[in-house]
């Protein structure tokens, strides 16, 4: 589930993936010149705050939908018909029904009766809304950076084709992902996985 979680920036994902990567790169490279005092450089353009609020605006969509849906059906009582199993497997099959929707293609447990009015509505909108909306803030990205004159490559420049930075970039992706859905996780795979 982590996997499909990290968005199809992961080896192997479809679809969007590659503009995932690119958010993810720049995040990393805001992150290095945070940490060494230096307005950060991406492809020869500044990343200043207007583009770092499209990239904060585009990894916070996909969670906030998978989130917040998760929750309201939690919170209704035809989910617990809805569920085979209950405990932290019936919501690891909410929260995986959702995260299916909105990362990927609406897939859900075999425990999950998901062809009800709530959950083909749900699934649906945060399958829309999961696809489209962070399009938008990726749209808007490329035009902010399009904007931009190219800025000559100085000695401070974070290199990005050297280890370093690659090992930045998997971290600051296992970082967001882990910080954005970590509480979740903790209330379903993780509880079940320590309870048996």
């Amino acid at each position: 589930m982590l996997g499909m979680q990290l968005g199809e920036i992961a080896p192997g994902g479809t679809g969007s993936g590659l503009y995932g990567m690119l958010i993810m790169a720049i995040i990393a490279v805001f992150i290095a010149g945070l940490m060494v005092g230096r307005t950060p450089e991406y492809l020869g353009k500044k990343i200043g705050t207007r583009e770092i609020k499209f990239a904060a605006c585009y990894i916070l969509i996909t969670p906030a939908l998978v989130l917040i849906f998760t929750a309201i059906a939690m919170a209704m009582p035809s989910t617990l018909t809805s569920m085979t199993n209950s405990g932290a497997h019936g919501f690891s099959e909410v929260l995986y029904a959702y995260t299916s929707g909105a990362n990927n293609n609406g897939s859900a447990f075999a425990g999950l009766n998901a062809n009800t009015p709530w959950f083909n509505t749900s699934i649906g909108l945060a399958m829309l809304l999961g696809r489209f909306v962070p399009m938008v803030f990726v749209l808007a990205l490329a035009g902010s950076l399009a904007e931009q004159k190219p800025i000559p490559e100085t000695a401070g420049t974070l290199r990005t084709n050297k280890p370093l930075f690659t090992g930045l970039l998997v971290g600051t992706v296992m970082i967001v992902a882990g910080l954005t859905y970590f509480p979740a996780l903790a209330l379903g795979p993780l509880a079940e996985g320590l309870a048996s």
